[in-house]
């Protein structure tokens, strides 16, 4: 058996170090910049220069699957609330569109740097609106089954809320002052309830909308494990 080499050990963990810190610099960059950040502003922000920054990249594509990755980790953690929502249907929604907004609107640039990267994007990149509508795509067909409903819309309703939140969000930050954040909430949050509330009244099954829900049961081992 051969052994490990310590030298190469310790090489790969500082390369993992400064590529985060790269990362880190390019957030600050994007945020600072915009979503046309270009690489010299990258590299300016972390201190180096422009070569330097792609001695731990495989150039500008390999820099932005980590940017995006490093936002799918943020949102992941910032939208805790998605991830095991609790209370009645308009809560739910109410307290994830929110939250989602509240992320959105702090990270204003990354969002439209990650939009305008993610249509260039290869398959293995790291994909945030994804991540969101495939989570709810488990939690709708884990709600559904438990309604006694057929679970085969679940997929479909997930991407497309996520779609319609994602489009009416951008326009809004495009074009502030047209609504406050409170009435922007509160209209998304009616007209997805609306949509859900078509799909279950198609299958027989009426909600009250203010009346609290519990968690599907096959979500529970995963919300008492503390993964999304």
């Amino acid at each position: 058996m051969s052994k490990v080499d310590g030298r190469a050990t310790r090489w790969a963990g500082q390369q993992e170090r400064r590529r985060a810190e790269f990362v880190d610099a390019a957030l600050a960059a994007i945020a600072e910049h915009g979503p046309d950040v270009s690489t010299e502003q990258i590299a300016e922000r972390a201190g180096v220069a422009r070569t330097r920054l792609y001695r731990h990249f495989d150039g500008a594509e390999d820099l932005r699957r980590a940017i995006a990755q490093r936002a799918a980790e943020l949102v992941t953690a910032d939208l805790a609330p998605l991830w095991h929502p609790e209370g009645s249907p308009n809560e739910m929604i109410s307290t994830v569109i929110s939250t989602h907004l509240r992320w959105l609107t702090e990270h204003a640039p990354l969002h439209r740097y990650l939009a305008r990267a993610q249509p260039a994007a290869a398959d293995d990149r790291p994909d945030v609106r994804g991540a969101i509508a495939r989570h709810l795509s488990r939690l709708f067909t884990g709600y559904l089954t438990e309604l006694g409903l057929d679970p085969a819309p679940a997929d479909t309703i997930a991407f497309g809320l996520v779609g319609y939140v994602e489009s009416a969000t951008t326009r809004w930050l495009d074009h502030p002052g047209t609504l406050s954040l409170p009435q922007l909430t509160a209209q998304l949050t009616g007209t997805i309830w609306a949509m859900l509330d078509h799909t279950l009244r198609a299958g027989g099954v009426e909600l009250d909308p203010d009346r609290p829900l519990p968690l599907p049961e096959g979500l529970w081992s995963a919300r008492e494990s503390g993964s999304p």
